[in-house]
């Protein structure tokens, strides 16, 4: 997967099949994501919090879906998921560092996930058991 040189995108599409955002740039990159990804790594302080140290781990969300999308602005689209969260505002440079760095901030939300005994599926709960 290329990654986007520009910032602002010439076509957005919301793939109503698997939920995923593709955004089209002039210099023929592609960047698509999940659902679940976008839901997971909202920039909105009901997940990011006020300050480091103060976010909230999302879990159980492999089947949220993109409900619509708008855009804000010039500069950025606000997402609207079917678990009611929408407070989010996605700017151009965030979808850019998003995709940059997609691979990486992946893995560690699922190792967190994992450490937190938390699940992506909202159906499964996780029991550890220490000492045993």
């Amino acid at each position: 997967m290329t990654k986007p040189t520009s910032t602002t995108p010439t076509r957005i599409k919301l793939h109503t099949t698997d939920s995923s955002l593709e955004l089209s740039y002039a210099d023929g990159n592609t960047a698509t994501f999940s659902a679940e990804f976008l839901r997971v790594h909202s920039p909105s302080a009901e997940v990011r919090g006020h300050g480091r140290g103060q976010e909230v781990l999302q879990y159980g969300k492999k089947r949220v879906r993109i409900a619509r999308i708008e855009k804000s602005g010039r500069y950025a689209l606000q997402l609207f998921f079917d678990d009611e969260h929408s407070t989010g505002i996605y700017s151009w440079d965030y979808f850019k560092e998003l995709w940059s760095q997609h691979d990486s901030y992946w893995q560690d939300y699922l190792e967190t996930l994992r450490l937190a005994g938390k699940s992506r599926d909202p159906e499964e709960q996780v029991v550890k058991f220490v000492g045993l």
